[in-house]
């Protein structure tokens, strides 16, 4: 049989529009495609909460893929391997509390996994705004990333959402717009974004974990936007407390909901 061009074109359209479609209201929005964002999104579906994901760029795994320096190399301590033994994830002591695992295997598994536990993924959208209510977050206000990079005047469209992840890590992208534009203040010590510090690995992976919730009502942080949002330090390509993290704010969530 010939294959017909208009066929595979309505394939696509029909099938992606099914799919944005179904998550224009969510249980859970993620905003951010790395490894935080993915572990939250794996453990919510798999529990069968409808989550979807939003990733600005066109490949999903954030700075997992580079390993440390473009040497693509990880390491997570021992808190965190249950994790890579559930995702069946390869890895190996290097010491005690050191362990190591490919980035390349380690983040296109949990991609996978993700997907293939019922998470639905997009990329290439950026979040621009959210939609606001008398007392809390309740959506995104999405566009296409090349939208945005081009600076063209298009109109964006919105999404619904119980709860919202802002998984963007440095950015804090979707902090960054309730704190400028939102009314209230943010659940940190001084109400505003404290910013992340100067790496200090031990005491970051400590309050990655820590610092994993609610920021503003119905807006949650996870993995390094937990820290630049609450005043932690950043702490380099060490990912257990990622992975974590992840966990955590699914668990909450699942929780709430």
């Amino acid at each position: 049989m010939e294959l017909n061009e208009v066929i595979i074109t309505k394939a696509i359209i029909d099938r992606y529009y099914e799919k944005l479609t179904k998550n224009l209201e969510t249980d859970v929005t993620i905003v951010g495609g790395g490894p935080s964002g993915l572990i939250a999104g794996y453990y919510l579906a798999k529990a069968g909460i409808n989550a979807a994901l939003f990733e600005r760029k066109l490949s999903i795994g954030g700075g997992m893929w580079g390993g440390g320096m473009l040497f693509n190399e990880i390491v997570v301590q021992k808190d965190s391997l249950h994790i890579l033994e559930e995702l069946g994830i390869q890895y190996h002591q290097y010491q005690k509390n050191y362990y190591t695992s490919d980035s390349i295997e380690c983040i296109s598994t949990i991609i996978s996994k993700a997907v293939q536990a019922g998470l639905s993924i997009f990329n290439c959208i950026s979040a621009e705004d959210v939609i606001m209510r008398s007392d809390r977050v309740t959506g995104l206000v999405i566009n296409w990333s090349p939208v945005e990079m081009a600076g063209l005047h298009v109109d964006p469209l919105a999404v619904k959402s119980k709860f919202i992840i802002d998984a963007t890590g440095h950015a804090t992208e979707v902090v960054n717009v309730v704190y400028r534009k939102v009314p209230g203040k943010l659940k940190t010590q001084t109400g505003k974004i404290e910013g992340e510090k100067s790496m200090w690995s031990d005491r970051a992976e400590t309050l990655t974990l820590e610092n994993t919730r609610e920021v503003f009502p119905g807006l949650y942080v996870a993995g390094m936007a937990s820290n630049a949002a609450f005043g932690g330090p950043r702490m380099g390509p060490i990912f257990g407390g990622m992975l974590l993290s992840g966990e955590k704010v699914a668990k909450e969530l699942q929780n709430r909901l």
